[in-house]
């Protein structure tokens, strides 16, 4: 059976038995069935048949659960899009899937590109604006057909279209299921933008088995302590959070008697071990996209830190994980090498990428299954005595930040198109507290005079957010080594003197400006901040938004909202925002409880 089989099971025999939980919408397995089936059979009348491709570019929601399903009932495939990408990238995306149908929802469709797909658009609860039949609509899918196509970052400059079939999803979902007990009682969380491959795993394991998903709501998603009081609200039961959110979740004090059993992490290097006490089970995963989002887990125990980084598990069932030498032969026990992961997750390949497909996807040496396929990762990692795997980093400068693969040079291909740049590449750096920056090094053209808001903006017509440098250090040349490759470690540290600033940079101003720039800088790994320098396009993310606002909160004694800061990136909006919330207190105090503020306040800027 199919995905889909097994929720149309569930709909029958569990009808009125709630599938999905979004703000005030609330959808049974009754109601999630029949809209999936009137839209596929929409798409059926339109063409949609197997090995179809269907974009879905719909924000987390209710209309985005209905949409990939309705696609899956009709045979289709569905192409995950996340709305927030600029329209450049999203009509890349489209144009190398195929898609020739792009499901959208009213507030992206005016955002999303033009081009030789036809657009639905589903209301914000997956409904068709006019009838179709809501009978149980029958598809001829094979476990051998494409189930969805991800994009991942590509060196070449353009995103890969990784192909996932049923098979490989079945396998993700039967271990799940199996792996963490789950059964319709539970109530999992839906976290993952819809064009990370985590959202497939935080979607058809639950739904497959009757459970309930509950989207998390934006307010709240990247904030640990409404994070935290929202899930205990809520009687979640088992959650995925990237790690850096997880990292700071296990951190906080949490009722002994939560719901909450199971948090999974991944999609990035783990670096701390859960507390003791803490009151459920912490799961380290691991897996690259072309192996179905999983290929190993592992129960983090809780102990010092000193103990070296947890480890990324076992391979999970019908997985095999193999570490290797550049000869793909097996090296010695404890001896690090690349993982090569075979078995029942490994996909189909990249969607018209077929060179690399038979470079990154070889024949498996340890398979007795003919034909049989295995995933050169590029990961390093060794075989630890207890038999769990170490993760050890790349073989290749692919990196990660926030849990988002990155090919540096997929930037660097965008960046070298603009004619202020004459050579340029692409690496990381640390700031003071381990936080990782993108950092782009360019030589420019003569007499070129571009400014770091240029260039931010020229990539961002192109790129996501998350790929966009926050700094750029001039270099008078990008230097070699003997061997003719970019002498990475001849790339100096960003520097006052080296970095390109905007023409139009202020200081700060007032003292709620100069303060908040502290915090700002401190936060950052920044020499300064500029009163209109835009927060994100620094270096900054959601997750530390969260930690300006409890600085925030710390400092001035007022709740400036995550939803503010998004609002207001810069240093004048947030500190105007601060003012307002400041001078909307006062006035509700009496003089003595003002001066006590203003005095308290007085010694912290102090």
């Amino acid at each position: 059976m199919t995905v889909h089989d097994l929720i149309s099971a569930q709909a029958i025999a569990t009808p009125d038995a709630t599938a999905i939980v979004a703000g005030d919408t609330q959808l049974s397995y009754r109601e999630l069935d029949s809209r999936a089936n009137r839209l596929a059979h929409l798409l059926r009348a339109s063409g949609v048949g197997k090995e179809v491709p269907v974009g879905v570019c719909m924000g987390r929601s209710a209309g985005l659960v209905i949409g990939a399903l309705g696609i899956l009932k009709a045979g289709g495939a569905y192409v995950a899009l996340d709305p927030s990408y600029p329209a450049n990238r999203l009509a890349m995306l489209l144009e190398d899937s195929g898609a020739q149908l792009l499901l959208t929802q009213p507030e992206v469709a005016e955002r999303v590109p033009v081009g030789p797909w036809e657009t639905i658009v589903l209301d914000d609860e997956g409904a068709l604006t006019f009838g179709r039949s809501e009978a149980t609509f029958t598809s001829d899918t094979t476990a051998e057909n494409l189930a969805y196509i991800v994009f991942t970052s590509g060196s070449t400059g353009r995103p890969k279209g990784v192909q996932v079939t049923h098979a490989n999803l079945l396998n993700l979902i039967h271990w799940h299921q199996r792996a963490f007990n789950i059964a319709p009682a539970d109530k999992a969380t839906m976290h993952a933008s819809p064009g990370f491959d985590a959202s497939v795993w935080e979607l058809w394991p639950y739904l497959a088995t009757g459970a309930s998903v509950h989207i998390i709501n934006e307010n709240v998603r990247t904030a640990p302590e409404l994070l935290r009081d929202w899930m205990v609200t809520h009687g979640i039961t088992i959650s995925f959070l990237p790690t850096a959110l997880a990292e700071a979740m296990i951190e906080l004090s949490w009722p002994q008697h939560t719901a909450l059993r199971i948090l999974l992490t991944g999609a990035d290097t783990l670096r701390r071990r859960p507390p003791i006490g803490l009151p459920f089970s912490f799961v380290n995963n691991y897996g690259p996209t072309e192996c179905t989002v999983v290929a190993t887990s592992g129960t983090v125990e809780p102990g010092s830190q000193a103990g070296g980084l947890p480890s990324i598990g076992h391979p999970i069932t019908n997985a095999h994980v193999y570490v290797v030498d550049d000869q793909q032969k097996i090296v010695a026990p404890g001896a690090p090498g690349e993982l090569l992961i075979g078995g029942a997750g490994v996909s189909r390949g990249y969607r018209n990428l077929p060179e690399l497909t038979d470079e990154k996807f070889v024949l498996d040496p340890f398979s007795d299954t003919p034909g049989a396929l295995a995933y050169r990762t590029g990961d390093l990692g060794r075989i630890m005595p207890n038999g769990e795997i170490a993760f050890m980093g790349r073989v290749d400068d692919q990196i990660k930040i926030r849990g988002y693969r990155i090919e540096p040079d997929e930037i660097a291909a965008v960046l070298h198109s603009h004619p202020a740049i004459k050579a340029c590449c692409v690496s990381t750096y640390h700031d003071v507290s381990d936080e990782v920056h993108l950092v782009a090094y360019i030589v420019l053209a003569t007499n070129a005079r571009p400014t770091r808001a240029e260039l931010q903006g020229f990539l961002g017509e192109y790129l996501p957010d998350y790929m966009i440098p926050s700094t750029f250090v001039k270099l008078e040349e990008l230097r070699v080594s003997p061997s003719g490759k970019l002498d990475r470690a001849a790339l100096p540290r960003p520097t006052a003197t080296n970095v390109l600033e905007d023409d139009s940079f202020e200081d700060p101003e007032s003292p709620i400006e100069e303060c908040l720039s502290g915090i700002l800088t401190a936060l950052l790994g920044v020499t300064r901040v500029g009163r209109d320098e835009n927060f994100f396009n620094l270096g900054g993310h959601s997750l530390m938004g969260a930690q300006i606002v409890a600085r925030i909160q710390e400092t001035f004694g007022v709740e400036l909202s995550l939803r503010s800061i998004f609002d207001h990136p810069t240093l004048r909006g947030m500190a105007g925002e601060i003012e307002a919330l400041i001078h909307a207190r006062l006035a509700a105090m009496s003089d003595d409880e003002a001066r006590q503020l203003l005095a308290a306040q007085d010694g912290l800027r102090a």
